[in-house]
């Protein structure tokens, strides 16, 4: 298969790519690398795993993601979803054992591919889905307002849910500085500005441009992204035995199960921002797992955490034009060649401009139609969407979807159980 035939069986709408695609793809995949340094980094610190690992989860499964995906602008990489799974196996049995638990989590995940679950899981309502979408953005959101206020402490970062971290935010307000307000609103400013005159323009990158061009222009000093490694991993060795994997399994399972949700969630989230609102086939829903699992298996050799879909990064691409795969690979491409010989430009990017970008995205994801749909909406589906959004930012992502599902089975169980025996049966005389 040449080139164009790839794109065509990937993303059938870009048969004839050009470069109109190509510089939609380029800017995505540009802004969506920036935004995962620091979080790639942020992320793999905190399963206490070297801080290169979490990027290096993106730029390995990048390329097989994009050559086996279903969904062409759906960007992977290490996301909050699995810290607990693989910060316990850290803690536990060392990078070692985060290894051996990501390697099962993958063949598990292939397994659902190969017993063909990922289509049960595309079953989730739109309101759901929609309520997902509102949950991430505000969880997005109020993960910066420390950054951005300028009052990023352990204090602020060791809530166990988002509503307690804006709580902490909050206690904390009085120390707010203005140096990071300017730079992150500069970024969200410029990039709504830059959306709005045209859809697919780069409008975080022209924000993050412009951001560091006040910081210059004015003297503003605020810490920036800084020196990053250039070394790669060198591979895990592993010790495969029964006792070990026996023993792994559980905790594999549970992290195949949290990945496969989140995976094929937050593609129908990116395929109702680039305006497509039908559900994904039963067999590409399948794929899509495997593609993960196989890229994951892949990442798990060099000890790297898991990879799944992350909605900021994805959208980044949406919002910048890009519609084919080739996104996914530059993205990956632009990492290494940040990490090898692009390090210098980027360690100087405050890190408040990037707090913007990602509050930006959050705001982006709120899905401000479904709002004002709300008051049309049946009873069912407004509850689901409100307990679906709530629980993201209460709890976590998974459990989210699962509460926001429990309205429908409920309402199921009445119609075909409960009201049937309220209404008597009628009398013939």
């Amino acid at each position: 298969m040449n080139f164009r035939g790839f794109l065509r069986s990937r993303a059938p709408e870009t048969a004839h790519y050009g470069g109109t695609q190509f510089l939609g793809d380029c800017s995505g995949g540009l802004i969506a690398s920036l935004i995962a340094l620091p979080y790639g980094l942020a992320m793999a610190s905190m399963m206490g795993l070297p801080p290169i690992l979490g990027v290096f989860t993106s730029i390995v499964t990048a390329p097989v993601i994009a050559l086996l995906g279903r969904n062409p602008v759906l960007i992977g990489g290490t996301a909050s979803a699995t810290v607990p799974f693989i910060a316990l196996a850290v803690r536990n049995q060392g990078i070692g054992g985060a290894a051996l638990l990501s390697m099962m989590a993958s063949g598990i995940m292939i397994g659902f591919w190969g017993l063909r679950l990922g289509r049960y899981i595309t079953r989730v309502p739109h309101p759901v889905v929609s309520g997902f979408s509102c949950g991430i953005g505000g969880m997005m959101l109020i993960s910066q307002l420390d950054t951005i206020c300028g009052v990023a402490s352990p204090f602020t970062r060791s809530a166990s849910s988002s509503l307690g971290q804006l709580a902490a935010v909050i206690d904390h307000i009085s120390d707010s500085r203005i140096v990071p307000i300017v730079l992150a609103l500069t970024v969200v400013l410029v990039a709504t500005f830059a959306a709005r005159l045209s859809p697919h323009a780069p409008a975080p990158l022209i924000g993050v441009a412009l951001a560091i061009a006040v910081a210059r222009i004015f003297g503003l000093r605020e810490k920036e992204v800084g020196t990053l490694p250039s070394m790669l991993p060198p591979l895990v060795g592993l010790t495969w035995n029964l006792k070990a994997m026996i023993a792994v399994f559980p905790s594999a399972f549970a992290l195949a199960f949290v990945s496969s949700v989140n995976i094929l969630i937050t593609s129908r989230v990116v395929e109702h921002f680039r305006g497509r609102h039908k559900r994904m086939k039963p067999s590409d829903a399948d794929a899509e797992l495997g593609a993960y699992g196989i890229a994951n298996l892949c990442a798990g050799v060099f000890g790297a955490p898991i990879s799944v879909g992350i909605p900021a990064r994805s959208l980044a691409v949406v919002r910048c034009g890009g519609t084919t795969p080739i996104a996914n690979l530059l993205h990956a491409a632009f990492l290494v060649v940040i990490l090898w010989i692009g390090s210098g430009f980027v360690s100087r990017i405050p890190i408040p401009a990037l707090a913007g970008v990602t509050a930006w995205m959050g705001l982006c994801l709120l899905d401000w139609s479904a709002w004002r749909r709300l008051p049309k909406m049946g009873r069912v589906d407004a509850a689901a969407f409100l307990a679906t959004a709530g629980s993201v930012l209460c709890m976590n992502a998974v459990l989210a979807v699962v509460i926001g599902c429990s309205f429908y089975v409920v309402q199921a169980a009445y119609v075909r159980w409960i009201r049937p025996a309220r209404v008597p049966d009628l009398q013939v005389p």
